[in-house]
C-alpha cells in the first residue's frame, strides 16, 4: 500500500511540470531540477556542500554519488527506488534525527513529497547541461501549480539570469489586492480575527477594563502614564457612553506634541539615530538633532508617509532650495561611519553598502546586504538588483550642508551651549599651544645649529630626515602624548561648536575629492562632467569591478519605473541629479506592495507588541510569515486609500475590540498549550516599558519631566564610573561624558537625549535600548537579573524616588494622603486597605532606621587625571582633563540633601517604580 501511495504522490508532482506523454526519466529529471535541487540548495548545502572544507559529518549531498556513500556512518542516505527506508527521507520528516535542524527551516509536506517521489524514480541527477535546458523550457511559461514565474534585471547565478518562480511563500513580494472582508457585523479588523479564531475554534477574551485601557492608549501614542484626573474623567465618562468616551481619547492622545516624540522614536529606531558617527573616532554629528526634529514633526502633523518616504530619500532633490528638505535627506547619514585608516573607495563602499541595506529594511522590509557576493539564496532578488540600488546613491555625497534654521526649531540655549563648548575648546587650544610653541623653539634652535633656515612644522613636513629635526624634537614621552591628545581634543570642541550653526547633517550630488567624518563639506566647484561609475562587485570587492550597471529598482515586484525603456523596465535615469527622487517616488508608489505592507505591519507592531508579519525587517523567506495575511493586505490597502495617514490606521486598529481586549482569558490554560505564542490574538499580552518609558514616566511622576520639545541634545545624568571611565579614539581618550548644568536641562524627554554610539547609557542599555549601529525591527524585553538591582539601587531610580517623596510632600503633608496619592500617580488608582496598612507601616519602618543613618554627601570633581601610553615610544604618562560643568553643578536631591522622613517616602516610592504594575502595560 505505501508503494502505491508513493506512486500517487509521485504522479501528482508531475501533473504541472510535463505533458502526460513524456517519459518518466524525463519526468524524474524535471522534479529533480525544478523540485528536489532547490530544495537541497536551500536546506541542506549550508551545511553539507556549499564550503567543500567543511562539510558536516562527512555528509555531501552535492551529487548523487554522495547521497548514496552517506556520511561518517557511511551508510547510503537515499536508496533508489525505496523513499521508505531512505534515512534521508526519515530526517526530514523529523523522525529520529531532524534535518534541517530548525523549526522555522523544516521542510513543507509537498517539499518532502516531491524528495520522496524522485527517490522513488530512482533519483536521477541529470547533467548541469541538461538541468539548464529543463530550466530554459520552465521560463517559456508564465505561470504554474508553484505560483508566478516572474522577469527579473538577471543576477549571476544561471539559475537566475532574467526568470524565476514567486512561489505562494514569497508572499511579500505578491501583488497587493484588496481582500474581501469576512461576513461578519463586527469591526473590519476583528472580522478578520475572528474568523481566524472560529477555524481554530478558539474564541477572544473580554474587554478591558477601562483604567486598564487608558493606560494602555498613554502608553501606546504618547509613552507617558495618564494623570489621575484624566483617568478619573475617562471612567466617569466611560460610563455614560463608552464608545465616545474611547473615540475621544484617541483623538485626544494623538493631537497631543507627545505623541510625535513617542512614534518619532520607534522610527528613529529602524533609521538608527545617533548623535555621533561611531567607529575609532566616533565623531560627533553636531546638527543629527535636527533630523531628529523632523521626524516629530512629521509624525505630530501626521504627514502622508508616501511624502515622509520622498523628503528623507530625496528631499534634497524634490526642493533643492527648501532648508527642511536637506535636513530631511538626514536619514542618509544615520548611519555608523569612519572614514580613519580606509581608503577612499573602502569608505565610500561602506557608506553606500550601508544605505542600501538600511533602505531595503526601513522602507521595503527586505534585507539587502547578502545580495552583494551573489543572488538571494531565498528570495527572488539578483545581485543586479543590489548593485542598481548601489548605483542609484553612487552620486550622493555625505556633507554638513547650509541650510538656515526654521520658525519651528527650538533654538533655545545656543548660546549658553556655545559658550561651555568654547570654555573646552580654549582649554584644548591654550594647553595645545604650550606644547607647540616649546617644539618650535625647539626646532628653531636645531634649524640654527645645522644652519638652515626655520621652516614651521607644515612646511617642513615633506623635507627630507637629514633636512629638519625629529617630528616631536623638544618633547619629553609625556610632552608628545599629551600634545596627541590636545589636538584630538581641539577637533572635538571644533566640531562641537557646529551645534549651534545652521547646518544639516545631509547630501549633495557630486564628486568628492576625499572623506573625513571629523569635517564634510560640499566643496566649492563641482566638476560637472564627473559621472558615477558602477559595477557588480565580484565577490562584493571593491577592488574586483564586473559588469557596468546602472540605477535601478527591485524588478521582483513587477513595478516598473515610469520612464525606464520597455526592454528594461527597472531602470531609472543616469543623470547625476534625480536618480534618488525616480528610486523614492518608485518606492512610495501606491502599487508598491512591499512598501505599504511594511508601515503598517510596523505599525500594527507597536501596538500589539508583535507584528502580523514576524520580522519587519524582513519580509523575505527567512522572515516570520504572517498570522493574519489577508487582514495585513486588508490595512495596507486602507493606508493607501486614508492618504497614507499614520493616525487613520491608529483609529482603525485602537477601535478594534481585538485592541481594547484584556490579558486575562477564561481558557487560558488550552490557549497555552494550543497556541503559546497567541498568534491568534485570542487575548491581549502584557508588555513591559522600554527604557525610555521607563525613564519619562518616573520623571513624569516625581513631577520632574520637562516637556520642551525638540532643539539640543538633553544630557541626563549617567552613572559615574560610566560618565568618567576612559573610553578610546584613535590618538586619544574621548573627553568625559559632562552632564547638562541643571535639573530642568537634564530631565527632557528620553527621545532627546545626547545619543553617543560609543557609550550607551547604563540605564537605558540594561533595559534594550538597542545598539544604534544596526536597524532595530523590535525592541527586545529580555529579563536580566541586573535590571532588578538597577531598578532597585542605582543612582537614577534612588535620586527618582526621593524628587517624587518630595512632590508628594508638597501636595500634601497628611501621611495617609501622601499613600494614596503615590498610588494614584504611579499605578493610577486608590491602594487598597491591605495595601495602605503595609506602606504605612513600612514607611514608619524605614523613618527609624533613616534616623540611625547619615548618608554621605555626593561629591562632584571639576577634572580629572588621565592616564595613557604614548604609542610611538610606549611610555605612560599623565594628563588633566578639566570638567567645568560640575563647578557651579545644580545636582538632584540626593539621600543626604532630604531628612530621615523624606528618605523613608522615598523608599515606599522606590517599591511602587519596582511594582510589575508600574513596569507593565496591561
Amino acid at each position: 500500500m505505501k508503494k502505491q501511495i508513493t506512486k500517487f504522490a509521485f504522479a501528482l508532482a508531475f501533473l504541472s511540470l510535463a505533458p502526460v506523454a513524456q517519459a518518466v526519466e524525463t519526468q524524474a529529471d524535471k522534479l529533480f531540477t525544478l523540485k528536489v535541487l532547490p530544495v537541497l540548495k536551500s536546506k541542506c548545502f549550508g551545511c553539507h556542500g556549499n564550503d567543500a572544507g567543511d562539510i558536516k559529518g562527512d555528509y555531501d549531498v552535492r551529487s548523487r554519488e554522495m547521497l548514496l556513500k552517506g556520511g561518517e556512518s557511511e551508510e547510503p542516505s537515499i536508496i533508489a527506488g525505496n523513499p521508505e527506508e531512505s534515512p534521508l527521507v526519515h530526517a526530514i520528516k523529523w523522525e529520529g534525527s531532524e534535518m534541517p535542524p530548525k523549526e522555522n527551516d523544516r521542510l513543507t509536506e509537498q517539499q518532502i513529497t516531491h524528495i520522496e517521489a524522485w527517490i522513488e524514480a530512482g533519483a536521477p541527477w541529470p547533467s548541469a547541461e541538461t538541468q539548464e535546458k529543463i530550466r530554459k523550457a520552465e521560463w517559456t511559461n508564465t505561470s504554474n501549480a508553484d505560483g508566478v514565474i516572474m522577469s527579473t534585471s538577471g543576477g549571476l547565478s544561471d539559475e537566475w539570469t532574467y526568470r524565476r518562480y514567486l512561489p505562494a511563500e514569497m508572499w511579500s513580494f505578491q501583488p497587493l489586492v484588496r481582500p474581501t472582508v469576512p461576513a461578519s457585523t463586527k469591526h473590519t479588523v476583528d472580522a478578520f480575527i475572528q474568523a481566524k479564531l472560529a477555524a481554530n475554534h478558539a474564541t477572544s477574551a473580554p474587554p478591558a477594563d477601562p483604567r486598564t485601557l487608558i493606560r494602555r492608549a498613554n502608553y501606546d501614542l504618547i509613552g507617558l502614564p495618564p494623570k489621575p484626573k484624566e483617568i478619573f474623567e475617562f471612567v466617569t465618562a466611560w460610563k455614560v457612553d463608552s464608545d465616545k468616551a474611547w473615540s475621544e481619547l484617541i483623538e485626544r492622545l494623538l493631537a497631543s506634541p507627545q505623541y510625535g516624540e513617542r512614534w518619532g522614536q520607534h522610527w528613529l529606531d529602524v533609521v538608527r539615530y545617533a548623535d555621533t558617527a561611531g567607529f575609532s573616532n566616533d565623531y560627533e554629528r553636531s546638527n543629527a538633532w535636527r533630523y531628529r526634529d523632523y521626524v516629530i514633526r512629521s509624525f505630530n502633523s501626521d504627514k502622508p508617509y508616501n511624502e515622509f518616504v520622498i523628503e528623507q530619500l530625496a528631499g534634497d532633490e524634490l526642493r533643492p532650495n527648501d532648508p527642511e528638505m536637506k535636513i530631511a535627506t538626514g536619514y542618509l547619514r544615520m548611519g555608523p561611519w569612519g572614514t580613519a585608516m580606509v581608503k577612499k573607495d573602502a569608505a565610500r563602499q561602506l557608506y553606500l553598502d550601508d544605505v542600501v541595506n538600511n533602505v531595503g529594511q526601513a522602507f521595503l522590509s527586505t534585507t539587502m546586504r547578502c545580495l552583494k557576493c551573489h543572488d538571494h539564496k531565498f528570495d527572488p532578488i539578483p545581485t543586479r538588483d543590489y548593485y542598481r540600488m548601489y548605483s542609484t546613491f553612487a552620486a550622493t555625497q555625505p556633507a554638513e550642508m547650509n541650510a538656515k534654521f526654521l520658525e519651528v526649531e527650538n533654538q533655545a540655549g545656543f548660546e549658553k551651549s556655545h559658550a561651555e563648548i568654547k570654555h573646552l575648546l580654549e582649554f584644548a587650544s591654550a594647553e595645545k599651544k604650550k606644547l607647540d610653541d616649546k617644539r618650535e623653539a625647539a626646532a628653531k634652535q636645531w634649524y640654527k645649529e645645522h644652519d638652515l633656515p626655520y621652516k614651521n612644522e607644515n612646511a617642513r613636513r615633506k623635507d627630507p630626515d637629514e633636512m629638519k629635526p625629529i617630528r616631536h624634537v623638544g618633547l619629553s614621552p609625556e610632552e608628545q602624548g599629551t600634545l596627541k591628545v590636545r589636538t584630538q581634543d581641539e577637533w572635538i570642541w571644533q566640531r562641537r561648536l557646529e551645534r549651534t550653526q545652521a547646518l544639516a547633517q545631509s547630501v549633495y550630488n557630486g564628486d568628492a575629492k576625499a572623506y573625513n567624518t571629523r569635517k564634510l563639506r560640499k566643496p566649492g566647484k563641482i566638476d560637472q562632467k564627473w559621472h558615477p561609475e558602477n559595477f557588480i562587485l565580484i565577490g562584493g570587492s571593491v577592488e574586483a569591478p564586473g559588469q557596468t550597471v546602472g540605477p535601478g529598482v527591485l524588478s521582483a515586484l513587477g513595478l516598473t519605473v515610469p520612464s525606464a525603456p520597455s526592454d528594461d523596465p527597472y531602470i531609472l535615469p543616469d543623470g547625476v541629479n534625480g536618480r534618488r527622487l525616480g528610486f523614492a517616488r518608485w518606492v512610495a508608489d501606491p502599487n508598491n506592495q512591499l512598501t505599504t505592507r511594511s508601515i503598517v505591519n510596523r505599525i500594527w507592531q507597536h501596538h500589539f507588541g508583535a507584528g502580523i508579519a514576524g520580522n519587519a525587517n524582513n519580509f523575505g523567506a527567512k522572515g516570520k510569515r504572517p498570522t493574519h495575511p489577508m487582514l495585513l493586505d486588508y490595512l495596507a490597502a486602507e493606508f493607501v486609500e486614508q492618504n497614507w495617514s499614520i493616525k487613520n490606521m491608529h483609529r482603525l486598529i485602537m477601535t478594534s475590540e481585538v485592541y481594547q481586549q484584556s490579558c486575562e482569558h477564561p481558557e487560558m490554560e488550552k490557549l497555552q498549550e494550543t497556541d503559546p505564542n497567541n498568534r491568534l490574538l485570542a487575548y491581549r499580552q502584557p508588555r513591559r516599558l522600554t527604557a525610555e518609558e521607563l525613564r519619562d514616566s518616573m520623571l513624569s511622576i516625581s513631577g520632574e519631566l520637562n516637556l520642551t520639545m525638540g532643539g539640543l541634545p538633553a544630557r541626563p545624568e549617567i552613572n559615574m564610573e560610566v560618565a568618567l571611565q576612559p573610553r578610546m579614539i584613535q590618538f586619544s581618550l574621548a573627553p568625559a561624558y559632562l552632564p547638562s548644568k541643571t535639573p530642568r536641562e537634564r530631565n527632557r524627554r528620553t527621545v532627546y537625549s545626547y545619543r553617543v554610539r560609543g557609550q550607551a547609557d547604563p540605564f537605558l542599555e540594561l533595559f534594550n535600548l538597542p545598539n544604534p549601529n544596526e536597524s532595530c525591527e523590535l525592541r527586545d524585553s529580555a529579563s536580566v537579573t541586573p535590571q532588578a538591582f538597577t531598578l532597585m539601587n542605582s543612582d537614577q531610580a534612588t535620586d527618582r524616588s526621593i524628587a517624587f517623596a518630595l512632590h508628594l510632600q508638597k501636595r500634601t503633608s497628611e501621611k495617609a494622603e501622601q499613600i494614596n496619592q503615590a498610588f494614584r500617580l504611579a499605578l493610577g488608582r486608590n491602594p487598597s486597605d491591605k495595601e495602605r496598612k503595609h506602606v504605612a507601616k513600612y514607611i514608619a519602618e524605614m523613618t527609624d532606621y533613616h534616623q540611625k543613618v547619615s548618608p554621605e554627601k555626593t561629591e562632584y570633581p571639576t577634572s580629572i587625571t588621565r592616564s595613557l601610553v604614548e604609542e610611538l615610544t610606549g611610555q605612560p604618562f599623565d594628563y588633566e582633563e578639566i570638567l567645568p560643568v560640575f563647578e557651579k553643578y545644580i545636582e538632584d536631591k540626593k539621600p543626604a540633601d532630604v531628612d530621615p522622613q523624606t528618605r523613608a517616602l522615598a523608599d515606599a516610592c522606590l517599591l511602587l517604580f519596582n511594582s510589575n504594575e508600574f513596569v507593565y502595560v496591561y
